[in-house]
C-alpha cells in the first residue's frame, strides 16, 4: 500500500473516530476536533472546566476509540511519585506483596494515561509525570520500562484553590495544548443532557464509540508519516517566524492592548518547543483537510490552544491573564499578514 493509500486510511478512521465521540458527548465539537489533533500530533492534552461538564466521559469515549490499555487515577494531597509504580498489600496469607501500579500495570501496552485533577498532586508527582511525558519511558525496580505509546491526559479543576499546586512553567510546556471545557450554552443541548437518559448512564453511552478504531500501537508510525507529508512553503515557514518572535515582542509588530505597557507585558514568550508543536499540530489539522499543503489557516486553527498557555505575563499583569492572553493571541493573529 502506498504512503498516499495509508494516510487517506487513517484519515476515515480518524474522521470516523471524531464522529463517533462527538455523538457520545454533544456540544463539544471544536474540542474533539483538538484532541483528535493531538492523538495525531503524539501530543500530551491538560484540559480544564468546572466538575461535572463532561471532561472524564469525553476521554473515556476516545480511549476506547483508541483501543489499547486505558489508566485513570485521581490527583490528591497525599499522592506519592511511588504511587504511580505500584502498590504494597497484605494477601490473604498477611503475606506482604508488591503490584505494579497504574504506570506500569500494562506495560508498553498502555495507551491513555489519565491524571484527574493534577494540580491536587504535588510537585514530585508532576516531576515524575514530566519524564512519562517526555521520555516515555519510567525506571522503577532496577528497570527501565518503556511506554512507548502512551499518551497523557491531565485536567485540573478551576473551582478549587485549597491544598492545590499550580503547575510550574516546564511541566505546563511538555503539553501540546491546554484545553477549557465549558457547558454548552445552547438550550437545545443542555435540553438533550437533563432530560435524554441515554446521557445519564455513562457506561453504557460509551459503548457508541466502536472499541479499537484506531490501532494505537501504529499511531507513532503514521503520526511520522503526517509530519513527511505535509509541505510548508516558504512563505509559510516566514509567517511562522513571524508568529513566533510577535510572541516575544508583540510591540515590535504594532499590537497593543488598551491599558497595557507592551514592552513590561510579557516574561517569557513561546519556546522552540512550543513553535515545532504548533507546527506539529498544523500539519495533522491539513491532513485532516485532506491537503499535502500546509495554510495559515493551519497554524490559525490551533494557535490558541498551543500559544496560550506558553506565554507567561510579568507579575503585574499576572491577575490579568484571563483577560489578557485571549486578546494578546487575537492581536497577533490579526496582525500578522498570513501569506
Amino acid at each position: 500500500m502506498t504512503v498516499e493509500h495509508q494516510l487517506a486510511d487513517w484519515r476515515n478512521q480518524a474522521l470516523t473516530l471524531e464522529n463517533q465521540v462527538n455523538q457520545t458527548v454533544i456540544g463539544l465539537n471544536p474540542l474533539v476536533r483538538h484532541l483528535i489533533t493531538a492523538v495525531f500530533a503524539r501530543g500530551h492534552i491538560l484540559l480544564e472546566g468546572n466538575v461535572g461538564v463532561g471532561k472524564t466521559t469525553l476521554l473515556r469515549a476516545l480511549a476506547r476509540g483508541l483501543g489499547g490499555q486505558y489508566q485513570r487515577i485521581e490527583g490528591t494531597i497525599d499522592l506519592m511519585p511511588s504511587d504511580l509504580i505500584y502498590y504494597t498489600y497484605l494477601d490473604r496469607n498477611a503475606k506482604p506483596c508488591v503490584d505494579p501500579g497504574p504506570l506500569l500495570a500494562h506495560g508498553d501496552q498502555l495507551s491513555t494515561f489519565f491524571f484527574n485533577e493534577i494540580n491536587r498532586a504535588r510537585p514530585q508527582v508532576h516531576s515524575l509525570l514530566l519524564r512519562v511525558m517526555a521520555e516515555r519511558s519510567v525506571s522503577a525496580f532496577n528497570t527501565e520500562f518503556q511506554l512507548p505509546n502512551v499518551q497523557v491526559f491531565a485536567d485540573r479543576n478551576r473551582v478549587e484553590r485549597e491544598e492545590t499546586f499550580e503547575l510550574p512553567a516546564a511541566a505546563r510546556d511538555r503539553f501540546l495544548m491546554e484545553i477549557k471545557i465549558d457547558p454548552p450554552n445552547d438550550d437545545a443541548l443542555l435540553d438533550q443532557l437533563m432530560f435524554d437518559s441515554r446521557y445519564h448512564d455513562v457506561d453504557k453511552l460509551i459503548e457508541n464509540v466502536e472499541p479499537g478504531l484506531i490501532a494505537h500501537y501504529q499511531l507513532n508510525d503514521i503520526a511520522h508519516l503526517i509530519q513527511q507529508a505535509v509541505i510548508a512553503s516558504p512563505a509559510l515557514r516566514k509567517y511562522a517566524l513571524a508568529l513566533w518572535k510577535a510572541t516575544s515582542n508583540p510591540q515590535q509588530f504594532g499590537i497593543n492592548l488598551d491599558d497595557v505597557d507592551m514592552p513590561q507585558l510579557l516574561h517569557a514568550g513561546v519556546s522552540p518547543r512550543g513553535m515545532s508543536y504548533l507546527i506539529r499540530a498544523a500539519k495533522v489539522r491539513a491532513w485532516l483537510q485532506n491537503r499535502t499543503a500546509l495554510f495559515p489557516e493551519d497554524l490559525q486553527a490551533v494557535f490558541p490552544v498551543i500559544m496560550m498557555h506558553r506565554l507567561f505575563l510579568n507579575p503585574s499583569y499576572a491577575y490579568r491573564k484571563d483577560e489578557l492572553l485571549p486578546q494578546l493571541v487575537s492581536g497577533i493573529l490579526n496582525q500578522i499578514a498570513a501569506p
